[in-house]
């Protein structure tokens, strides 16, 4: 029995998808363990693409696919995102996809919330997509949370609702948002009950007997190490946990049960919203790596910014998931520059720092310290061995994994499902 957990290591949008729906061919269970709507994974399977957001990325390949407890759960977009898959084809029942009856959900409170807060904000906005994962996990550990499982219970139903509004109403007095109707989001939560519900299980049940028939199971991490709410660039985070031991807590499966951590990484470096970027270009570089590689999000359109490869955020993912091995995306965007450049450590003043400070301050201070490398002229698009990859792709690779102490595991050239490079399997260790 093998299970593999796939997180990004860099601020998200490293093309976990792709490498996630590649990987399903290997597995038999796949499992979202955080985060929700916010993020999104495009597949590119022949001439169809999929796009999803909460669905984990196995439903394309009909593998059985987990949403866990520790994702927040918009039950209208779920519906909506299963009706678009199932217009293009895709098979979408119960006996396919779970969902984890204590997982919390997001109402219109939430994204009301979380705009008119990021609006209010003004200069001081940290970027939220909107959607209202924040503001529900909130409601989560603030213990005033709508579950999964109170949607088959009318009286609890009304119960939770009246808890909750009584904190919301409060905040959206002070926001001047009209109160909430509690027998309008009643009523429309116990409409769109029995479109869920019939997906609604005990998931760490299902998963502990997947791994008791020693079944290979795939955690689906969603946005990037660089976002998590404990280790990341702080306060301009997703709101739950992204680190590779969120897996276990969000599935209902105990760390033991975790095999190999993969560690998703671009051959450069971006980022959507607010927050510091030591190395972001501003220049012509930076727009070309952005064309090439059409850094626009999947979910909310906005533009990625763009700029070198950072080994030391890399290097500190590394160490805080305890990754064994990263897939390395996009390389084929690098085809063509003269040369290429890799942040080798940072300066903040005098002083020499082989990692990202804490502070606010300090973060938006550092100065990217660099190293060139030569580029290459030949096109890596579409290559699915490494013995016909450019000698110099093949050094830029080999010296990103000195930097950041740990082998490439993948290499994925360009966003076809099959154009990936093996370099070392996962589900073998």
């Amino acid at each position: 029995m093998s299970s593999v957990v796939v997180v990004g290591a860099q601020w998200g949008d490293e093309g976990k998808g792709k490498i996630v729906d590649w990987l399903c061919h290997r597995a038999d269970v796949v499992v979202r363990f955080q985060g929700g709507h916010n993020a999104g994974h495009t597949l590119v399977v022949g001439n169809q693409t999929y796009k999803l957001a909460l669905l984990p990325s196995g439903l394309v390949q009909g593998k059985l696919s987990i949403i866990g407890n520790g994702v927040v759960v918009d039950p209208w977009h779920l519906v909506g995102e299963i009706e678009k898959l199932r217009a293009q084809g895709v098979t979408i029942t119960p006996d396919k996809l779970v969902l984890a009856d204590n997982a919390c959900l997001i109402l219109p409170l939430h994204r009301d919330l979380d705009v008119a807060r990021e609006a209010a904000a003004g200069a001081a906005r940290i970027g939220t997509t909107g959607r209202g994962i924040g503001p529900a996990y909130e409601d989560k550990v603030g213990r005033r949370a709508v579950r999964v499982a109170d949607l088959s219970d009318e009286a609890t139903l009304e119960w939770k609702i009246s808890r909750l509004l009584t904190h919301h109403n409060s905040l959206r007095r002070g926001l001047e948002l009209p109160e909430v109707d509690a027998t309008a989001l009643k009523r429309e939560l116990l409409e769109v009950a029995p479109k869920v519900l019939p997906y609604a299980q005990v998931a760490w049940r299902v998963l502990e007997q997947q791994r008791r028939d020693s079944k290979k199971i795939l955690f689906e991490g969603a946005q990037g190490m660089l976002l998590d709410v404990d280790h990341g660039t702080y306060p301009f985070v997703t709101s739950s946990n992204v680190v590779a031991g969120q897996a276990a807590a969000g599935s209902g499966l105990g760390p033991n049960a975790i095999n190999y951590v993969l560690g998703l990484v671009k051959a450069y470096t971006t980022r959507v919203g607010e927050g510091p970027f030591p190395t972001e270009l501003f220049d012509d570089v930076g727009k070309k790596l952005g064309e090439i590689g059409r850094e626009v999000g999947v979910n909310t359109g906005r533009a990625r910014r763009c700029g070198w490869f950072d080994a030391v955020l890399v290097r500190q993912s590394v160490a805080l998931s305890g990754i064994d091995g990263v897939a390395l995306t996009k390389l084929d965007v690098l085809d063509g520059f003269p040369e290429i450049k890799l942040c080798i450590g940072y300066k903040l003043g005098d002083r020499e720092l082989d990692y990202l400070p804490s502070g606010v301050k300090e973060q938006a201070a550092v100065v990217p310290v660099y190293e060139t490398m030569p580029g290459w002229t030949e096109s890596t698009h579409g290559v699915r061995t490494s013995r016909d990859l450019p000698a110099n792709a093949i050094k830029y690779i080999r010296r990103i994994e000195e930097l950041i102490s740990c082998p490439a595991a993948l290499v994925s050239t360009s966003p076809e499902r099959d154009d990936v490079i093996l370099m070392r399997d996962p589900f073998r260790g």
